[in-house]
């Protein structure tokens, strides 16, 4: 373990072997983990979570944020892209072998599903490049254990060499059939169809909707990709007379460059400036001094309990979830939540500055 917290916290990070390091495209690659029996129930996902993974480069932590794309009941399986200059996913397509271990954080996230043999629903996906990650793990666990629902899946990339896991959905088309419509929209590749051609815009969902499939059958819809693919989905999906509720998303966070974790030191803020925070993590208060402007609670809690669970940092993969009892704080940013979760508490540490003079944050209770 690389951190002193209880073996059985979902905030602790620990050694995961890796198994398998396969490449899926020229620029991406899954990575297989080994979870020991030990850890089986704490690293139990549900289809669509998401993964802190971390290594250690120069003394320095480098942590990111994969989601997990295998099916409930498979081996714990991420995807990592690579991206120009990406301290993690260059490092992990060019040195990273089975054999190796990573530090790894267990299973968070909401953007999920609930699963039911007894569902009789039809779930639909709009997914763009490496989108497809938490949505593979979400539509594949719901035809295996769903045998009465279907789904449909809109996924947008450049061209047929970019798609990630090509081959397995092929594959889940020829094994369910008619329950899975699979339909590919490339910005950069001519197709027999001009509707498969260019980007997932307004326009583009418009006469899918009308077209292909109705926004009238769907139970549940899911998106993930980037800012501007979402929100124009939800706003079309909503003119479609989509309740809120039946909209899940998520937005890239697989390699964007996380903030350095501040190095301050407890004793940087004196008594009385600032707000007097109270962190709940793992069953332990801790108090801090926190600047009104400047550093987020997070950093200032990192220089205490360094076993603050973070990964992204920026607003988007929701792991520094924690709930606010007492006080109150602004976010900068809170892609990682909805209105109903921020209306009841949830804020995200990486994003908030104390308002009031005091607040209490709990992590267990998020």
């Amino acid at each position: 373990m690389s951190t002193a917290t209880p073996a059985s916290s979902r905030h602790t990070l620990h050694n995961l072997r890796v198994t398998e390091v396969t490449p899926i495209t020229e620029d991406s690659v899954a990575i297989t983990f080994n979870v020991p029996e030990d850890l089986g129930e704490l690293f139990a996902f549900s289809p669509g979570q998401h993964l802190a993974l971390a290594r250690h480069e120069d003394g320095d932590e480098v942590r990111r944020s994969y989601s997990i794309c295998s099916a409930v009941g498979e081996p714990l399986r991420v995807a990592v892209k690579l991206l120009p200059d990406g301290a993690f996913s260059t490092w992990a397509h060019s040195e990273l072998k089975v054999g190796d271990e990573l530090h790894v954080m267990p299973p968070v996230g909401r953007f999920t599903i609930e699963l039911d043999p007894a569902h009789r629903r039809h779930y639909a996906a709009i997914a763009a490049g490496s989108g497809i990650t938490p949505i593979l793990s979400i539509l594949s666990s719901a035809l295996v254990a769903e045998p009465e629902s279907r789904c449909t899946l809109i996924y947008g990339n450049r061209t047929m060499s970019s798609i990630m896991f090509l081959e397995e959905l092929e594959d889940l088309k020829d094994r369910y059939g008619a329950r899975l419509q699979l339909i590919h929209v490339l910005s950069r590749e001519p197709q027999e169809v001009e509707l498969a051609e260019g980007r997932i815009d307004r326009a583009k969902l418009e006469r899918l909707l009308a077209t292909v499939v109705s926004a009238e059958t769907v139970d549940e819809w899911f998106l993930c990709g980037p800012f501007g693919m979402i929100e124009a989905a939800r706003t079309t999906l909503s003119e479609h007379g989509v309740a809120s509720a039946a909209i899940r998303r998520e937005l890239f966070h697989g390699d964007q460059q996380a903030p350095a974790v501040a190095r301050i030191s407890p004793t940087d803020h004196a008594e009385g400036e600032g707000s007097a925070v109270t962190v709940v993590l793992d069953g332990r208060r801790t108090q801090l001094m926190v600047p009104r402007a400047g550093i987020a609670i997070l950093d200032a809690a990192l220089a205490k309990r360094p076993d603050a669970p973070y990964a992204c940092k920026g607003g988007v993969c929701g792991s520094c979830r924690c709930r606010i009892t007492e006080g109150e704080v602004r976010m900068d940013h809170a892609y990682a939540l909805e209105p109903d979760e921020i209306s009841a508490g949830i804020r995200l540490a990486c994003q908030s500055h104390p308002v009031t003079d005091t607040v209490v944050l709990d992590f267990d209770a998020a």
